[in-house]
C-alpha cells in the first residue's frame, strides 16, 4: 500500500508496501508504508511517519517522529545492546539512566533471538553512516 499523500504529513520518500517487509511482523502487520516528508506539526520541518492502516482507513494510532527523536532512539537501542552493568554504564550523550539493571541482559538477549532481522538492517545503517560522514 502507497503512503497517503492527502493527510497533513506530506511524503517526500516512502517505503510502500512495508508490511511485507517489515522484519517478523511481515504479512502481519497493520504498519503499511513508512515516509520521510514535512511535518504535520510544521511544514517547514522534516519528519518521519509510520503509517499505521485498519483495513478501512489510515489509523490515528500512526506515528510521526522528528528526525532527531529518531535518530536518539537508535543512539538508545545501541547504546542499550553495549551496556554491561558490571563494568559500565552505556556512553552517550543523552544523559541514558538504567532504571531497571536487572533487564538489561533482556534486551541483549532480544537482539539475540531476533539477530537475523535484525542486524541486516544494522549492517545497512553502518553502511549508510560510514558514506555519510565520509
Amino acid at each position: 500500500m502507497e503512503s497517503p499523500k492527502h493527510l497533513s504529513h506530506k511524503p517526500i520518500i516512502s517505503v510502500n508496501d512495508y508490511d511485507k517487509i517489515d522484519a517478523l511482523y511481515a504479512n502481519h502487520t497493520d504498519v503499511r508504508a513508512l515516509s520521510i516528508g514535512r511535518a504535520q506539526y510544521d511544514g517547514d520541518q522534516i519528519s518521519l511517519k509510520v503509517w499505521r492502516h485498519t483495513g478501512n482507513k489510515w489509523s490515528r494510532q500512526s506515528e510521526e517522529l522528528p528526525i532527531h527523536r529518531n535518530l536518539d532512539l537508535s543512539i538508545l537501542l545501541l547504546a542499550a545492546l553495549s551496556t554491561d552493568t558490571s563494568v559500565n554504564y552505556p556512553i552517550s550523550n543523552l544523559s541514558l539512566n538504567i532504571d531497571n539493571e536487572e533487564d538489561v541482559q533482556a534486551i541483549k538477549e532480544y537482539y539475540k533471538e531476533h539477530k537475523k532481522d535484525l542486524e541486516p538492517r544494522l549492517k545497512q545503517l553502518k553502511q549508510l553512516l560510514n558514506e555519510l560522514l565520509k
